[in-house]
């Protein structure tokens, strides 16, 4: 039997992100589709959507009214549209708790902490606890009790973790990654590198994930 050919992921998202929510897991149950062909290498890679977020945040209404200009009725239909996305992917979004946004940079900190010094599931395992925080439980992905619990409740080292916060540790390797990827045109996210060469962008259907990652896998 053909081994599945193994694709390097670059997952360039913010834990505040909604669309970076339905994108992980729509580009997750396409991988799941094609189990036995492919096999994804997922890295998750940081992008801050509001880097000089203080860390008390913002009223989200206010926070989309003067970023985007978005009228309280758009800002609802969003809401609506994606808590229907995330509900067909089995994700729950309780928009009535997300009352705030917050800056996102500790956390970006520990899952690059988990890149270099844990193991991809890890990652992959922090990475949905904090969008779960954030999104379905309205927690602040930037409190430091809230992120110790994630990294307790997961079973992972949470003392290092505590060592990490407590520091500077890996705040400039986060923003190198930031730099870079910014610097190569992610403006806006999800943005999903396949293989280094190949980029999806936006929180795509399952269907679009699984023709682009069996296409690739094809010609790898």
């Amino acid at each position: 039997m053909n081994q599945p050919v193994s694709l390097k992921i670059d997952f360039v998202s913010d834990v505040s992100c909604p669309w970076c929510a339905i994108g992980l897991h729509a580009l997750e149950q396409a991988a799941k589709r094609l189990d036995g062909e492919v096999a994804l290498d997922l890295h998750f890679q940081p992008f801050e959507l509001n880097p000089q977020m203080g860390p008390e945040g913002q009223d989200i209404g206010e926070h989309l009214q003067q970023k985007y200009g978005a009228t309280p009725e758009q800002s609802q239909q969003n809401r609506e549209a994606i808590a229907a996305r995330g509900a067909q992917l089995g994700f729950t979004f309780n928009m009535d708790r997300r009352g705030r946004i917050y800056n996102t940079f500790d956390a970006h900190r520990l899952l690059h902490w988990l890149e270099e010094e844990g193991t991809p599931e890890q990652q992959g395992a922090l990475k949905h606890a904090l969008f779960t925080a954030y999104f379905t439980q309205g927690e602040n992905p930037g409190d430091h009790g809230v992120l110790l619990r994630l990294v307790a409740q997961l079973g992972l080292d949470e003392a290092r973790a505590r060592a990490v916060l407590a520091s500077q540790e890996y705040s400039e390797a986060v923003r190198e990654r930031e730099a870079f990827y910014q610097g190569h045109g992610i403006h806006s996210v999800p943005a999903v590198i396949i293989n280094d060469r190949h980029l999806i962008q936006g929180g795509q259907l399952v269907e679009v994930f699984e023709q682009a990652l069996r296409q690739i896998a094809q010609q790898a």
